[in-house]
């Protein structure tokens, strides 16, 4: 639902609004105050009770603060914890993506059903070819038995007016990890042994019942307190913050908000690229059959959980977040590095130990959206521009899917012009793993694997806020602005190995 205006859109952001307003005013005692803000009046607009829309409001409020979700049996205030987490540094605690029960629609999961398009046709071909006598005509109308019937879909295919359909619950169609499941209460449920927090669960539930945790009070703070913080912000960014944030308006518009100064992550992602080009050419195919690569870390950890024998094989350059950071924190010791992105994943990336002490906060576009409207940032006053340089066009071009993968492959050329370089690229976390079970068959053998969690690469992660049509030329537009074209032309080149020895 990218690229939506929908009402889930628009409590999201007032949510991500007034988080960041609190933050900015330095009182978190409104904070119960919040849901009567942001669901006015006496009558339900979207369920059947206000009171449940302001419950539901509430624990995605305290999401936004890092704050878990409280327990439904019990009594806690909405500000429960809240003291403790108004510090400037605080790590996401799992689970990140969490599932608020009482705003799960319950939706039937894996249901064959007829819909009212049945013409009770003389035919009735969905009765003939159902192999377990699971249909049956009822005065004139298809109706299957739920008990009999397998899910095999031949009742779907041999429906002269497709009116039978395959019910599905919208984020476990989503997950490529078949992380979700059905409690006892037949709500949604997340199996975090399973999950990477890719966050396609969240962008997909029409009822806005799943939500990841976030920083924005945490960052704030920081910068209340004096810290100087830098943003470095993710290949994907062209567009996402609004039509009027254009890349020359970016650093003063992210100044305004508190920042210190802006990086572009393309610069992390030449020197990632720069490592990966260098790994694949020693390692494939004389140590290795393949080499996948390393940006994404939902498709990383699904490459790991799901096939640990190519644990290996997955390339283990930094990702260019990583690279980002470490750079600024050299040049500016005391500094604090955001990194603003598209990913949710990205989160739980920036929580492990070793990662901690590069990037402190991670935000998405939509939660850096929420303080742009906190501080009333009208972008027609920026009329100073100034230009973001350092990054090549194959920097900039990781954001999209199959970008990454041509960076490395340009880069091998550089050096290699006549080594035949044979690529494979997937998006979407369930053709990231049919890529993998192909590669076990040996399909991909001598192959640089690029896999992106999310369908047309990062430029449609769960913080993303443009359609993926639009977002990928916005990015592109930008990416041919570069006045460099492959990594290897990369200022910063010459500091790679510095930085992964850090």
């Amino acid at each position: 639902m990218r690229g939506v205006y929908s009402s889930v859109t628009d409590i999201r952001r007032k949510i991500f609004t007034e988080i960041a307003r609190m933050a900015y005013d330095g009182d978190y005692s409104v904070i119960e105050e919040l849901p009567y803000k942001i669901i006015p009046g006496e009558v339900a607009t979207y369920r059947e009770s206000i009171f449940l829309e302001r419950a539901i409001v509430g624990e995605r409020l305290r999401l936004a603060m890092g704050l878990p979700l409280r327990p439904v049996d019990q009594h806690t205030i909405l500000s429960t914890g809240i003291s403790e987490s108004a510090i400037a540094e605080k790590y996401y605690e799992p689970p990140l993506i969490n599932i608020i029960k009482f705003a799960c629609h319950a939706c039937p999961d894996n249901v064959i059903k007829v819909t009212d398009a049945c013409q009770g046709c003389l035919a009735h071909p969905c009765k003939e070819v159902c192999p377990k006598g699971a249909i049956d005509i009822i005065n004139g109308r298809s109706i299957i038995d739920q008990e009999k019937c397998i899910k095999c879909g031949l009742c779907i295919k041999n429906c002269p007016y497709g009116a039978i359909m395959k019910m599905e619950r919208p984020c476990a169609k989503a997950c490529g990890m078949d992380a979700i499941q059905t409690d006892e209460h037949g709500h949604a449920d997340i199996d975090y042994d399973k999950c990477v927090s890719c966050g396609m669960c969240l962008v997909n539930c029409p009822f806005g019942a799943i939500s990841d945790k976030g920083q924005i009070f945490q960052l704030i703070t920081a910068m209340n307190q004096g810290y100087s913080v830098v943003a470095a912000i993710a290949p994907a960014f062209v567009g996402q913050l609004g039509p009027k944030v254009t890349p020359e308006k970016l650093k003063g518009a992210m100044k305004a908000i508190g920042f210190e100064d802006v990086v572009e992550v393309a610069i992390g992602a030449d020197l990632c690229t720069i490592e990966e080009a260098e790994d694949f050419l020693e390692k494939v195919p004389n140590q290795q059959p393949f080499m996948g690569t390393s940006c994404c870390p939902a498709w990383s950890v699904m490459a790991k959980k799901l096939f640990p024998e190519f644990k290996s094989y997955i390339s283990m350059a930094l990702t260019p977040m990583v690279l980002t950071a470490r750079m600024i924190k050299q040049d500016h010791p005391h500094c604090k590095v955001a990194f603003i992105g598209p990913c949710a994943a990205k989160k739980l990336e920036a929580s492990r130990k070793s990662v901690r002490s590069d990037v402190d906060f991670v935000l998405t576009f939509e939660e850096v959206m929420g303080m742009f409207e906190a501080k009333d940032i009208h972008f027609d006053d920026f009329t100073e521009t100034e230009e973001l340089t350092g990054a090549s066009a194959d920097g900039r071009g990781f954001a999209i899917s199959g970008g990454v993968a041509q960076a490395v492959v340009n880069c091998i050329h550089q050096e290699h012009p006549d080594l035949d370089v044979k690529v494979h690229a997937e998006e979407s976390l369930q053709k990231c793993r049919q890529m993998l079970k192909d590669a076990k068959k040996g399909i991909y053998d001598g192959y640089l694997l690029e896999g992106m969690a999310c369908p047309g690469g990062c430029i449609a992660g769960a913080g993303t806020l443009q359609s993926i049509v639009r977002a990928k030329g916005a990015v592109n537009k930008f990416k041919n602005s570069s006045d460099m074209k492959g990594s290897q032309e990369s200022e910063y080149a010459g500091r790679l190995k510095e930085l992964v020895e850090d």
